[in-house]
């Protein structure tokens, strides 16, 4: 096992490498300066402060320079943010961000677990074909789009929920609807197909026949073996919420992480740009890393072998 994680976390490191390195080669081939604007605008100026940030140096140095920087993980000043660096922009939005993202993830896969479950116990039926059809429009319809709907329905037009910002519980409730239905869905409609094919294996009849109780069989030996494929695609949801995050922050005004790296791309702010770049990568790619080791408590019959089997 130690030689698994070992390995993984070599492989976690050399990706990690490869974003940083694109993510470099992709903003120094951007033509023209980060500081071709009003506030620069005469050449003296905008000579200096390319001299101040190293932008005059070879892209080799760049690139050295920045290795450096994310070695020590400091991602450098901003070159809009007066007095700022990358770093305290990360401190201020990455909590709130974080927060959005874990109960997002939370809701998705609780409601979508039960919603599945639900489904498949009750398959054909009514309940099955309700919770089916909520399923499907919950895939079919974007976050940005929902966002936009329960804002106008529930906030504007009925005055139940505030709109905007994330200084209360309250606040939390819409964001969160937006963000969460797209992947409970996903959650739901792959925990009922599971479902379904677990609850006809030989196992379970064999449960049945002992004269298990329903909810014994349901939970303590079905769910377990029909969650593996759930696990499975948890590292494609959790990079889809992340990237959520972004836009629903736009749309409810929530001061996290979306609000300043929008604003860095508008502005040319490289720093701003290539660190959260990084350290979003750099946080997805440990997130995937931890769905792996989920296999292995979830199912013991995965393990870890060494190349020949042995």
């Amino acid at each position: 096992m130690l030689q698994y994680i070992g390995k993984r976390l070599l492989i976690m490191l050399v990706t990690l490498w490869i974003i940083v390195t694109l993510t470099f080669v992709l903003m120094v081939s951007i033509p023209g300066s980060p500081f071709n604007s009003e506030r620069a605008s005469n050449e003296i100026v905008q000579a200096n402060l390319e001299k101040h940030y190293n932008l005059d140096e070879p892209y080799y140095i760049q690139y050295l320079l920045y290795i450096k920087s994310i070695a020590t993980f400091d991602f450098g000043p901003s070159y809009t943010q007066p007095n700022q660096s990358v770093n305290d922009l990360l401190e201020r939005g990455f909590p709130i961000s974080f927060e959005l993202g874990i109960i997002t993830i939370i809701v998705a896969v609780i409601s979508g677990i039960i919603l599945g479950i639900i489904a498949a116990l009750r398959h054909n039926g009514v309940i099955d074909y309700i919770a089916m059809a909520l399923a499907v429009l919950g895939i079919s319809i974007p976050n940005f789009i929902l966002a936009t709907l329960l804002i106008q329905q529930l906030a504007v037009k009925a005055g139940l929920l505030p709109v905007a910002t994330w200084s209360s519980p309250a606040h939390m409730i819409l964001p969160v609807l937006a963000l969460a239905t797209g992947p409970m869905a996903i959650i739901a409609r792959l925990t009922r197909s599971t479902m379904l094919e677990v609850l006809t294996q030989d196992y379970i009849k064999m449960a049945r026949a002992k004269g298990l109780s329903p909810w014994k069989i349901t939970f303590k030996h079905a769910l377990r073996n029909a969650l593996m494929p759930v696990v499975t695609i948890m590292g494609t949801l959790l990079a889809g919420i992340l990237t959520g995050t972004f836009v629903i922050e736009q749309i409810f005004a929530i001061p996290g992480m979306g609000k300043y790296f929008v604003e860095s791309i508008n502005q040319r702010d490289y720093p701003v740009i290539m660190g959260t770049t990084v350290f979003y990568s750099a946080f997805l790619i440990f997130m995937l890393f931890l769905v792996d080791v989920a296999y292995g408590i979830l199912d013991p019959r995965i393990k870890v072998h060494k190349k020949g089997g042995e």
